[in-house]
């Protein structure tokens, strides 16, 4: 079965396009969950950054900062978030890449950032852990 983002790259489904070149496109979240919360997505599918070409995953991002700028200087918006999230473990819903933008104005009262718990290992063991060899 087809993804619902390729769906709407393929125009089979309509969507309020913000941007569009040859590599990618951004639309609108239909969720009216935050005013001009935007979805950057690569035209080529690939499930997440994991599995993406270096080449989509670089093409998303030149847009997502063609975005923000524009939402920025021209919009007047203060700033974005610009949020992933990776695997079903992330709690990534579409399985199509995809970034979302959060347009903010210093005053919106939104927070965009989880709660989380608290680290279970400390630093040094983490360090050692994750870093790249």
């Amino acid at each position: 079965m087809e993804c619902v983002f390729c769906k709407i790259i393929k125009g089979e489904i309509p969507s309020y396009k913000i941007y569009e070149d040859e590599y990618t496109l951004a639309f609108l979240d239909i969720a009216l969950d935050v005013d001009g919360h935007t979805l950057v997505i690569p035209k080529n599918h690939c499930c997440n950054v994991v599995d993406s070409k270096n080449e989509d995953y670089l093409h998303v991002m030149s847009s997502v900062k063609k975005i923000v700028e524009h939402y920025v200087n021209d919009c007047k918006y203060d700033g974005c978030n610009i949020l992933n999230a990776s695997g079903i473990a992330a709690q990534q819903s579409v399985m199509h890449l995809h970034f979302h933008i959060i347009p903010r104005k210093n005053d919106d009262k939104l927070d965009a950032f989880m709660n989380f718990n608290g680290a279970k290992h400390g630093l040094d063991e983490m360090h050692q852990f994750l870093k790249l060899k």
